[in-house]
């Protein structure tokens, strides 16, 4: 079985995820491509997209939320994610008891007791007449009859878990500050998720698998299970090995994927890219270290933003008042600093519409 090396695996990770060479999509088709977008940050999206796309408006991300074609929603690890309009339906209902147990795994003790089903029919109810609310106003009327489980944990479990809701815009339009409004998914688009089969086949779970390897391989199971925080996938894998190749990494872990993606030559020059904080490039993998030193793999979990030299994260960056400052995490050569300084410039006139293209670069790490 062939092994793959480690800069095997993160040139194969920057071509999958668009950040070998920026690539000339149609924004929804790049959110559907990467399977969708971290969208914890409202504006973060942007970033990742402006990173993987050849002139990039933000105007037509903006667009796509308004025009009901991609929707902010709860969906991957529980946590917020910008996905296709189509995806967001047709993985819903797959990922329902995940979303459920998550929320159990911080509040099991307030929801002991808790029919949450009929807590579930509630929510939906309230809903159904398609007024946008927040997630206090939901939690303050549930708690007129659930009044154990405390108002915080009734709004994470209705509002995460048990009724499929979407984000409204104004929230996660481009430069706009707005505060959480949802509303039923189902009403925002007009159509029903998606129904699980009654025949107890998974159809959704194989789409998942190929998805994540077109976006994201050569991965092991436990990569894909990182990524979208389902643990009943090994059936999936299972029903479609003869459809997929086999790898080894260097620590002996078979890696699959699918037989015509691209592996580039390790030896592919890789450009600098920065990130958005919690960027799924970083977060998709349980073995992170294709892009990002053991040292620093908490840095993507904190929400800090990196930069990417040679494929590695070697810098995170902030931007204030239209500068964009890069802090090294380690020594950088002459040639990284004026590849790092040139496309913070980029990334500084991408954000202030062209009023700054202001780069400060600190002093490397001794």
């Amino acid at each position: 079985m062939t092994v793959l090396d480690a800069r095997a695996l993160n040139r194969a990770t920057l071509a999958r995820q668009l950040l070998l060479e920026r690539a000339d999509l149609p924004g929804a088709d790049a959110v559907a491509h990467l399977c969708g977008l971290q969208a914890q940050e409202p504006q973060e999206p942007f970033v990742g997209l402006w990173s993987r796309l050849r002139a990039f408006d933000p105007a037509v991300l903006s667009g796509l939320l308004t025009g009901r074609r991609v929707v902010r929603t709860h969906l991957m690890r529980r946590t917020v994610h910008l996905v296709t309009a189509d995806d967001a339906l047709a993985w819903r209902g797959r990922h329902a008891t995940m979303l459920r147990q998550k929320v159990l795994g911080v509040y099991r003790r307030e929801f002991d007791g808790v029919d949450l089903d009929r807590l579930a029919a509630a929510g939906r109810s309230m809903m159904a007449d398609g007024a946008p609310r927040t997630t206090a106003e939901l939690a303050r009327a549930l708690a007129e009859h659930w009044p154990r489980p405390g108002r915080r944990a009734l709004g994470e479990m209705v509002v995460t878990a048990l009724v499929p809701v979407v984000q409204l815009p104004p929230r996660g339009l481009w430069r706009t500050k707005a505060g959480v409004r949802t509303v039923l998914l189902s009403s925002w688009l007009g159509r029903e998720i998606d129904p699980l089969p009654p025949d107890g086949t998974d159809p959704v779970g194989r789409a998942l698998v190929r998805r994540y390897l077109a976006a994201f391989g050569p991965a092991a199971p436990a990569d894909l299970r990182a990524w979208c925080g389902l643990a009943g996938l090994p059936a999936a894998i299972a029903a479609m090995r003869g459809e997929l190749v086999a790898f080894r990494d260097e620590r002996g872990r078979e890696l699959l994927d699918l037989p015509d993606a691209p592996r580039p030559d390790p030896g592919t020059p890789a450009p600098v890219r920065f990130l958005p904080a919690f960027d799924n490039a970083i977060l998709g993998y349980h073995d992170r270290g294709r892009i990002v030193d053991d040292a620093h793999r908490g840095l993507s979990v904190a929400g800090e933003r990196a930069v990417l030299v040679d494929g590695r994260v070697a810098a995170t960056w902030t931007v204030d008042a239209g500068t964009v400052t890069v802090t090294p995490l380690r020594r950088f050569s002459r040639a990284d600093r004026a590849a790092v300084a040139e496309e913070g410039r980029a990334l500084a006139s991408f954000l202030s519409d062209g009023d700054s293209r202001r780069v400060r670069i600190a002093a490397s790490p001794r």
